[in-house]
């Protein structure tokens, strides 16, 4: 991409600066914000399925051309004439100061570069599959520039736009957050299919696993550790206006020296309050509160409802809350006032954070700080 005329040696387009690979329309447009700003990326006919190229920038709004030909014919924006590469008609327009189009008069001024956190495909290496997600496998494997071994999740090619843009909201969010008890965010892969979102690797695996394997070992000073550490997560989230909506046993991960961070931010929300619309059918039941069942809306304090089942589901080592009963009847049983009973692990001061948690009217549960400091007073004492 043209910058300050200096001599460009014969990259492919995809490795380009510039160029940012196959990140959906609503990506590419945060990057584009004044006059001019302008970047490549690769989408989809959806009608035939073709790959093509657009140039996309900024020009009293957001403008998306497509960049008409192919390798063998050359490229052109409109009209006859036809340059060798798309280097070059951009450099072309960049240069001269044509317009891209007639109809449009847009500009090009400023090529808008990947930025860090865009990695490259050929740059991680996937080495064992190690579980499912909602829009495609999960992996261990190597970011070969750092020599550092990632978790990475991948997006099936088969998804649509609209899939993909909601696998992309996860890295989104995670890419705001540095936090000891959240999951670490390296980056997204972009540059072709399958678009991988590249997390931090956390040995233990998830803590659900753990529980159910070694929870009857650990003392009840490390159960209230591991609350400790969520509850410190979920602060750090809750002051940035995160809503979680799938905190659970299952979407957390155990680290070095059993540390937890939370992770799975597939359904999360960065607004104070969030009202589902698309129907309920991927909402965990068991563990979601009533007010988000009963009327589709969120906000933090459904998190700290859903934090009294995840320490519910810690002292018990794993169990299935609610057991032996259907969703619908779990509802109906908590709207008449039923809770999960206290087990013989679970010290007094921790099941009256639970039922804290468990508060029928949101606006009497615990913020997640007050829960945080709760429970570090808690830890002393144990």
């Amino acid at each position: 991409c043209p910058q300050d005329e200096l001599p460009i040696p014969q990259l492919r387009i995809e490795e380009e600066e510039c160029f940012h690979g196959v990140l959906p329309r609503e990506e590419v447009q945060r990057l584009l914000t004044e006059d001019g700003d302008y970047l490549v990326r690769e989408s989809k006919n959806r009608k035939t399925n073709e790959t093509r190229y657009v140039l996309s920038m900024y020009w009293q709004g957001h403008k998306h051309f497509i960049i008409h030909g192919a390798e063998e014919t050359g490229w052109r924006f409109e009209g006859a004439s036809f340059l060798p590469t798309i280097q070059e008609l951009i450099e072309q327009r960049y240069m001269s100061g044509e317009p891209v189009t007639n109809k449009s008069q847009a500009i090009l001024k400023k090529a808008i570069v990947r930025e860090d956190w865009e990695l490259l495909n050929d740059h991680i290496h996937l080495e064992m599959q190690i579980g499912n997600g909602n829009f495609g496998e999960v992996y261990k494997g190597m970011y070969a520039p750092k020599n550092m071994v990632v978790a990475v999740k991948t997006c099936r090619d088969t998804l649509s736009e609209d899939q993909r843009k909601k696998f992309l909201q996860e890295g989104r969010i995670l890419k705001q957050y540095n936090h000891p008890n959240i999951v670490s965010f390296i980056g997204i892969a972009a540059q072709r299919q399958p678009v991988m979102i590249v997390m931090e690797f956390v040995p233990g695996g998830a803590l659900l696993s753990f529980l159910r394997k070694q929870g009857k070992q650990q003392s009840k000073r490390q159960l209230t550790q591991m609350c400790v550490d969520t509850a410190n997560g979920m602060a750090y989230l809750e002051g940035r206006g995160c809503i979680h909506r799938d905190l659970a046993a299952r979407n957390c991960l155990v680290g070095d020296n059993n540390v937890i961070k939370i992770s799975d931010f597939g359904m999360s929300r960065e607004e104070e309050e969030y009202t589902v619309s698309e129907g309920m059918k991927q909402i965990p039941i068991k563990w979601t509160a009533p007010e988000a069942l009963n009327f589709g809306k969120y906000t933090s304090l459904c998190d700290v409802w859903s934090y009294g089942i995840l320490m519910w589901e810690i002292f018990s080592a794993g169990q299935q809350p609610y057991s032996g009963m259907t969703n619908a009847q779990a509802r109906e049983k908590i709207e008449d006032g039923y809770r999960l009973p206290q087990n013989s692990q679970t010290p007094e001061s921790m099941y009256k954070l639970m039922l804290g948690c468990w508060e029928y009217n949101p606006k009497k549960r615990p913020h997640f700080k007050d829960v945080y400091d709760g429970l570090k007073d808690a830890l002393k004492r144990l």
